[in-house]
């Protein structure tokens, strides 16, 4: 946001501070001043350009189209300089450019002035056209002054040129109070009262007189029908006026701040909405069909032509400004195309309203439209202004465009929006800010930052606080204003230092995290960091999933159901700088709906991880590393359950974007599931090379992980293994086989192992061939061949009649 200087000093005596001292009393102040700049109402000011007489002319004696010309430039200096303009005279009055001047032209061309020679004959400088020194576009001669102008006189004096120093201040977006010179004035106020102990330096407004009584030739009939997003409408018709350009006191004053002048009628909006932060509108009042205005919401699919050319489809949430048949305008954002000042022009209604900020915020952001009116609303404005705003906009434009009112002011205001009233104490004070401040200057921090006092106690004050105080509803609030006026800078720093510990002993998911962590790193993973927020294109066949209500754009407008996404992204972003063999971990959260409960939504930690390309970089040893698979992944996973001593068991799964997941459970929690990301999601996503994802669930690794480790004694007796070789269904796997022997044999089995796979010559089709290793084990005594042999039996049996198992010899 820009702020002007100059315009700072018309509501603000403040010019006996320089600016570079207000940029430092705004920054301290919690208004940032990010920079500044002069501004010159023409680039170089004309810096060496001054006011000469031309004593005399003469003929070039080498050039038919030249002349040679004396000029006084004053201070009893004459120049000689060569001249190509056909209406230069000697007598004339005119504007010579001098040695080592830059001027910048209208067409932009950028001329320095030297000492040379035209033709064989000396130019000590140039007298200048009116293009030349950027004053307009007319090159057919010389500017001729009026022969009383006085000679020496540097051009930027005597043209009244204007200069301004402009300030650019980072507004946070809770500050909409500031959102104008007269806030930023306020606060100036405040800090230099502040500094210097004393009430001097006061706000005054200016042009907020009463206005002429009405003619009642033209009115306007309002009727305000969405009271909950307009809650205070006021207008006035002026008919009579003159549409011209503005004055160049008011061009001065918008183009230091980067506005384009338009019209007198348009820039005295304009310049009310910088001047006091309450944006305006002014309508054709002709262009009204059925002198009437409604304050409505839109219809579904309504249509609008705005100011730029382009139509724009509205939705029934947003706001318009219409007549008897269509929108005029869109309410706190843009003008229509067709109802807005021309150069035919000769009545206007002005408004100026009080538009609910979040409603003037969700239109712009569905609308991808940012205003100035809009930046205004969206931070909230002040609904005791609009009034005092159309009051001096009225003025104004009555003043620079002639006419007369020819309405009453109209001002609906349903139900009045009170200000706020916060309870202050001044114990609470000194603790947040750990410093107490005096009483009597805390008293001066509130009145000039125009926070009244309805009540005074010993121990602290009852606060009448402004609405256009938008987010200053609490104490607080109020103490957090009174810092940023008292300064940060003056608070001193404690001799002590205060920290809370964490223990690791209790606070397990600290342990966990960084365990986890430290399992991946070592393992050559990378940390990712992604944003909570996602594209809704992610997210819309998750019935589940949580979208924003007011999502700041398209690629974050919802909460994302799994970090896979984000993953691949960063994913995608490595292949494409050429990055292929990738590692990644991320520990976060995703979100969703419930079902059920009192609370819609819920949330849950995971631990998400990628691996992509090799498994390491090549090497003079190993100059082709093997490709990362699921059992890449699946030992990485396993490597983390190990760190956390956690025991576990697997079963295959089924998950929306992986093709043959794997899932791993303790008891009946889920601990993980993994798997490779199917081909659709990778096209989707770009990415031309396969891809391994893993999520980790963190709620149940907390609760199992470094649990106390139960040691037990190995057995004295030894083991034997015995092997099986079966012939089995394609579909059925080595989880259900292991599954089913332990169940047959509790006691003497200790150990299943699956060491051979075949299918080929001899086995039909449909079938396969697992060959089983057994381990058996008593732990009070030697196993006997009996004993032995009715095990091995029993489990052949068992394999039979559950699977149809064939015993191959």
């Amino acid at each position: 946001m820009k702020i002007s200087y100059n315009w700072l000093k018309t509501l603000i005596d403040v010019k006996d501070v320089s600016p570079q001292e207000i940029a430092q009393h705004l920054t301290d102040c919690g208004l940032e001043v990010e920079s500044s700049e002069t501004f010159e109402s023409i680039k170089g000011m004309l810096k060496g350009v001054v006011i000469g007489h031309v004593l005399e002319k003469q003929k070039h004696p080498n050039a038919d189209k030249l002349s040679l010309t004396k000029v006084d430039i004053g201070n009893h200096t004459v120049l000689s300089i060569v001249c190509g303009a056909p209406n230069v005279e000697a007598g004339q009055k005119v504007l010579v450019a001098t040695v080592g001047s830059v001027l910048h032209t209208t067409s932009g061309e950028v001329i320095e002035i030297k000492k040379s020679k035209i033709r064989g004959e000396a130019s000590e400088g140039m007298i200048c056209a009116e293009d030349e020194l950027g004053l307009g576009n007319s090159h057919a001669g010389i500017m001729v002054l009026p022969a009383d102008s006085m000679v020496g006189t540097p051009a930027a004096t005597y043209l009244n040129l204007y200069t301004d120093t402009v300030f650019e201040i980072g507004l946070t977006p809770n500050r909409g109070d500031a959102a104008s010179h007269l806030g930023v004035a306020r606060d100036l106020a405040a800090a230099l009262n502040t500094k210097n102990k004393t009430q001097t330096y006061q706000v005054a407004l200016k042009g907020i007189q009463e206005l002429p009584p009405a003619s009642g030739i033209l009115s306007i009939e309002v009727q305000l029908e969405n009271t909950q997003h307009c809650k205070r409408y006021s207008g006035i018709t002026l008919s009579g006026l003159t549409v011209a350009p503005s004055p160049q006191w008011l061009k001065n004053y918008l183009s230091a701040i980067g506005i384009r002048p338009i019209n007198n009628i348009v820039d005295c909006t304009n310049f009310v909405l910088h001047e006091l932060g309450q944006p305006l509108h002014a309508f054709d009042a002709f262009a009204i069909e059925g002198k009437q205005i409604k304050i409505r919401s839109a219809k579904e699919g309504e249509k609008i032509t705005t100011l730029d050319g382009t139509a724009r489809t509205l939705k029934n949430s947003d706001l318009v400004i219409a007549h008897a048949q269509e929108p005029m305008c869109i309410a706190g954002v843009f003008g229509g195309l067709h109802s807005g000042v021309t150069e035919k022009t000769t009545a206007v209604f002005l408004e100026s309203a009080y538009f609910d900020a979040a409603a003037i915020r969700k239109t712009a952001k569905h609308l991808s439209l940012k205003t100035d009116s809009s930046f205004r609303y969206e931070r909230g404005t002040d609904p005791e202004i609009t009034v005092v705003a159309l009051t001096r906009a009225a003025h104004l434009i009555l003043e620079l465009a002639g006419g007369q009112v020819s309405s009453p002011l109209v001002d609906i205001y349903p139900e009045k929006i009170e200000p706020y009233k916060v309870a202050f104490s001044y114990a609470n004070c000194d603790a947040l800010i750990g410093k107490a401040i005096d009483r009597a200057l805390i008293k001066n921090i509130l009145q000039s930052l125009g926070i009244g006092i309805i009540t005074e106690g010993a121990d602290g004050l009852l606060l009448h606080v402004p609405r256009y105080k938008y987010d200053v509803t609490r104490e607080a609030d109020v103490i957090e204003e009174i810092l940023r006026i008292y300064g940060m800078n003056n608070i001193e720093m404690s001799g002590k230092i205060s920290f809370s510990s964490i223990n690791l002993k209790t606070e397990v998911r600290f342990k966990v995290d960084g365990e986890i962590a430290r399992a991946l790193v070592t393992q050559g993973f990378y940390e990712a960091m992604s944003t909570s927020l996602t594209k809704s294109s992610y997210v819309q066949n998750y019935t589940h999933a949580v979208p924003m209500l007011n999502p700041l754009s398209n690629d974050l407008s919802a909460l994302r159901p799994t970090m896979l996404y984000g993953l691949l992204e960063a994913v995608a972003h490595n292949l494409n700088h050429k990055t292929v063999d990738i590692k990644l971990f991320e520990l976060g959260k995703i979100y969703r709906k419930k079902e059920t409960g009192d609370f819609p939504y819920e949330e849950e930690k995971q631990v998400a991880l990628v691996i992509s390309g090799k498994q390491q970089a090549a090497n003079y040893h190993q100059p082709k590393p093997p490709l990362v698979d699921f059992y890449t992944l699946k030992a990485y996973v396993e490597t983390v359950f190990l760190r956390l001593g956690i025991a576990y068991k697997t079963q295959n799964a089924s998950h929306e974007h992986l093709t043959d997941s794997y899932q791993y459970l303790s008891g009946k929690k889920v601990l993980a599931t993994i798997g490779q990301v199917n081909k659709e999601l990778l096209k989707k996503m770009d990415i031309q090379q396969p891809v391994f994802y893993a999520e980790l669930y963190a709620e149940p690794l907390y609760s199992l992980a470094f649990k106390p480790i139960v040691y037990k004694e190995p057995s004295k007796f030894p083991s034997v293994k015995r092997d099986l070789a079966l012939l089995l269904d394609k579909h059925i796997t080595y989880a259900e086989l292991e599954k089913i022997a332990f169940e047959a044999e509790r006691n003497l089995l200790q150990e299943v192992s699956l060491f051979d796979v075949y299918e080929g010559d001899k086995i039909p089709n449909n079938k396969k061939s697992y060959a089983l290793s057994f381990t058996l084990q008593n732990a009070q005594a030697t196993l006997t061949d009996q004993q032995i042999t009715n095990t091995m039996n029993k489990l052949t049996r068992v394999f039979e009649e559950k699977l149809q198992a064939l015993i191959r010899s």
